[in-house]
């Protein structure tokens, strides 16, 4: 059976992504090691960004809209007809209208950012940016591009950036879109919790 180029390329990516993070990734770079120019740039954004997120987190619990075991929830419910599969909490939705304005400001800081996002400890992308929370379609293709939040990003990166808890990490992969990316995240703590990570992703 012929695939169409749209599939054949979303397979090639998919096989060189896998390649990439098993021989290709480079050394991580850690807290103990000095970031200069651009990247010393990113992490004052991204502390920025942490920071507000965290008093988010505080204004949306004190206003009484969500208790903390609801922002600490790890009960993914699939959504159903979503591939690559989706997932509710029972935080994410409020998050749309209150974190997303947050990370939407930091992304447009610098034209070499691809994406500003929180995960938690397993990866799980509750909101994402407006610019990949598109409708659905119902065409995949259209989709794996276009609505990006909501999912497990549980892969080796990924779940390396969402439990580090030194002050900063840096990695290099491949995203599953095929682009060669760096991403720089930096540990949440909340009510002396690790709750995730802020992960931007850019390109220098």
């Amino acid at each position: 059976m012929n695939c169409s180029p749209k599939i054949q390329l979303k397979v090639f990516a998919f096989i060189l992504g896998i390649i990439f993070s098993l021989f290709y990734t480079i050394c991580p770079v850690y807290a103990d090691e000095e970031l200069r120019g651009f990247s010393s740039d990113l992490k004052k954004w991204a502390e920025e960004c942490r920071e507000e997120i965290v008093n988010e987190f505080d204004k949306l619990i004190s206003s009484g809209k969500l208790k903390p075991a609801q922002i600490f929830d790890t009960f993914y419910i699939p959504m159903p007809d979503t591939y690559p599969q989706k997932y509710h909490t029972q935080y994410d939705t409020i998050l749309d209208t209150t974190i997303q304005p947050i990370l939407d400001k930091y992304l447009v800081k610098d034209k070499r950012l691809l994406f500003v996002v929180v995960v938690d400890k397993n990866g799980y992308l509750p909101t994402h940016n407006t610019i990949f929370s598109k409708p659905l379609t119902g065409d995949k293709d259209v989709d794996f591009i276009n609505n990006r939040t909501k999912r497990l990003f549980n892969d080796k990166i990924g779940l390396a950036a969402a439990r580090n808890e030194t002050p900063y990490l840096v990695q290099k992969y491949v995203r599953d879109t095929g682009e060669s990316i760096y991403d720089l995240s930096l540990p949440i703590m909340f009510q002396n919790q690790h709750w995730g990570a802020v992960r931007i992703g850019y390109q220098e």
